[in-house]
């Protein structure tokens, strides 16, 4: 039986019902839409609409109906259940006849898919919290193991200013930390329950909205019917939220690959990551870190599909919402896969400090230091600049860096520089220079790890309490 089907006469087309069927897709939904309705039977049974009897029997039912679709996936291999809310209730109505009917007493597939979709959600950011504890650590061993090992660091991707590789590696870390933040707050904003908010201005039974809520896990009930089931924003948030974790997932991929090549060498790939070329026997390719980088695309053409689903959907649920959740599903599923192999990835991959070290000392990067040994000399900054720049000219011109300029040749460009001068252009001192917070001098790459340490294992007794 249709959850619907005696307002009409006609069957469906064929064709129609085959292409309207969500059930596809949203079986995900199933331990979500389970957990909810044994909620609504104790609100119902509370109400005095079931009996006690009837709640067991229900529940029960509810369960079996659970473990038979973990054990034995062809389960859900209906292929006459709408949607996920039509498939348990005929599952239902096969193990206990008519009293599977009663559940759905004061409720509309409305409300049902707006709960089950923030349970899915919350479930779903819950466990890329703790994916994001496993990716973060990692950054942090290989920051310590690094120690004081330098390497450039670049803009416009030209060689700027040398930086430890711990700093370089803690970008990364702030990086998805914000990421993390932003999923912490998504949490915070959806973790409201719709049950008992009806198909469109409540349920027609006195329901205890706020048990139910808590029964669920959320904090407190929706506070308007009509927008509790006809709105997506949450949807949205998160979706969002993962584009930004997937670009910044790509911008790492994409710095990866470019270390990784000879014009570089900064890292070696690992072979259980990489593979060959079918026809170039010398190849070890990226496929992992391309493959980051592309599935990016994915992530945000499905925000951009959910923003323009939604946009102009009058008051209240439209069949449009039912294609909220496709893009939903695959962006989840994309993250979820990408983020715990790029941690192993990350075990894996080997840096080569030599050449990074050797390649933090040339390419003129020591130049803001020449120019601040001025500034502290009294030397006006632009005029500073102008005179570090003409030393870079003449460098160029002798084949040499700045160092390996006599201080009769800096002295003709500027009479400021002193013979002390070769000690501030070392490789240590440039870097230690950069003393404030945030900067690459190592004790402040120091206490940064130990920052970001903290700040990760706040992130984990998060994903404990939520646990």
């Amino acid at each position: 039986m249709k959850m619907w089907s005696g307002r009409f006469r006609q069957p469906l087309d064929p064709a129609f019902e085959r292409w309207q069927r969500s059930f596809p897709f949203d079986q995900c939904l199933l331990p979500y839409e389970l957990e909810a309705s044994r909620a609504h039977a104790r609100a119902l049974e509370h109400a005095g609409v079931l009996s006690s009897e009837e709640l067991a029997e229900i529940v029960r039912s509810l369960e079996k109906i659970g473990e038979k679709a973990h054990a034995e996936p062809a389960f859900l291999a209906d292929d006459e259940a709408e949607d996920v809310h039509h498939f348990v209730e005929k599952q239902l109505v096969a193990l206990i006849g008519d009293t599977g009917y009663k559940l759905h007493s004061g409720r509309s597939r409305n409300e049902q898919i707006a709960t089950d979709l923030r349970l899915y959600v919350r479930a779903t950011i819950d466990q890329l919290q703790a994916l994001l504890a496993d990716w973060l650590q990692v950054f942090l061993l290989h920051a310590e193991k690094a120690d004081r090992a330098a390497m450039p660091a670049y803009t416009h991707t030209q060689r700027a200013e040398p930086v430890l590789v711990g700093h370089w590696l803690l970008a990364y870390v702030e990086m998805f930390l914000r990421d993390s933040e932003r999923l912490t707050d998504c949490r915070v904003r959806l973790n409201v329950c719709p049950l008992g908010s009806g198909a469109v201005a409540g349920a027609t039974i006195a329901l205890d909205r706020g048990a139910m809520a808590a029964d669920l896990g959320f904090d407190v009930p929706t506070a308007n019917s009509l927008d509790a089931t006809s709105d997506r924003d949450f949807v949205l948030e998160f979706v969002q939220t993962l584009s930004v974790l997937a670009l910044h997932l790509s911008r790492w991929a994409e710095e990866m690959i470019l270390f990784s090549t000879q014009e570089y060498g900064f890292i070696a790939l690992p072979e259980i990551y990489s593979t060959g070329s079918s026809a170039m026997p010398q190849k070890r390719n990226a496929d992992l870190l391309e493959l980051t980088r592309g599935k990016a695309g994915r992530v945000v053409g499905a925000a951009t599909t959910l923003l323009m689903t939604v946009k102009g959907l009058p008051l209240a649920y439209n069949k449009d919402m039912q294609e909220t959740q496709e893009p939903l599903f695959d962006a989840t599923r994309t993250v979820l896969s990408t983020l715990p192999l790029s941690t192993g990835w990350m075990k894996e991959v080997q840096f080569d400090f030599t050449r990074m070290q050797q390649a933090a000392q040339s390419g003129f990067m020591n130049a803001w230091a020449a120019a601040t040994y001025l500034v502290e000399r009294g030397v006006p900054s632009r005029l500073a600049h102008e005179a570090v720049g003409k030393a870079v000219q003449l460098s160029i011109e002798r084949g040499c860096e700045l160092q390996g300029l006599s201080l009769e040749q800096l002295q003709q460009i500027n009479s400021a520089f002193d013979k002390d001068v070769y000690k501030a252009l070392t490789l240590d001192a440039v870097l230690a220079i950069h003393d404030v917070e945030g900067g690459t001098a190592p004790a402040q790459v120091r206490q940064a790890i130990q920052r970001a340490e903290q700040r990760i294992a706040h992130l984990r007794g998060e994903v404990h309490a939520h646990a």
